[in-house]
């Protein structure tokens, strides 16, 4: 059994460990800092890390560093909340909801994913935006709507990642 912090977090010294011994563990914290980037948040290094960025909700600020790193202005009001809700939320100094805190933190874990296996912005971006056969025609992007929607995109990037899809 692996010990924990009463907050669920590895102790430094078994995490240390651990990843001594997963090959890819690098690449996990890359992908973290570019959550970063993308959410304007600090400090993210789990997953443990992302649910409580959500259960705290994320400020309406950090859907600017959405736009800023990937995503238009469109694809924020389609994905993650109206324009309307978002001006409003503005103009009162309100965070966004648990679900739409939610909605970003899946859009940037799953863009920052594409990203890091495919080594850049601009071609994750394109493969995000591509109607894919194995979605019925439907972009990898689309998809991102829903968890389960993100888990098939995870599950195909993973399996591009290793070799397994073509």
């Amino acid at each position: 059994m692996i010990e924990a912090d009463c907050q669920g977090y590895l102790m430094p010294e078994i995490a240390e460990a651990i990843l001594s011994e997963v090959p890819d563990h690098r690449e996990a914290v890359n992908v973290y800092c570019r959550i970063e980037l993308k959410l304007g948040a600090t400090s993210l290094r789990s997953d443990h890390d992302l649910e409580r960025i959500v259960r705290e909700r994320l400020p309406v600020d950090s859907l600017d560093f959405l736009a800023e790193n990937g995503l238009s202005e469109d694809e924020i009001y389609s994905f993650v909340l109206p324009r309307r809700t978002l001006s409003h939320r503005k103009s009162r100094g309100e965070s966004l909801t648990h679900e739409e805190s939610d909605r970003a933190v899946r859009l940037a874990r799953v863009i920052s994913l594409a990203e890091e296996i495919f080594g850049e912005e601009a071609k994750a971006g394109r493969w995000l935006r591509k109607p894919k056969v194995r979605f019925c025609g439907r972009a990898p992007l689309e998809l991102l709507r829903t968890d389960a929607g993100a888990r098939l995109v995870e599950e195909m990037l993973l399996q591009l990642d290793y070799g397994f899809a073509a």
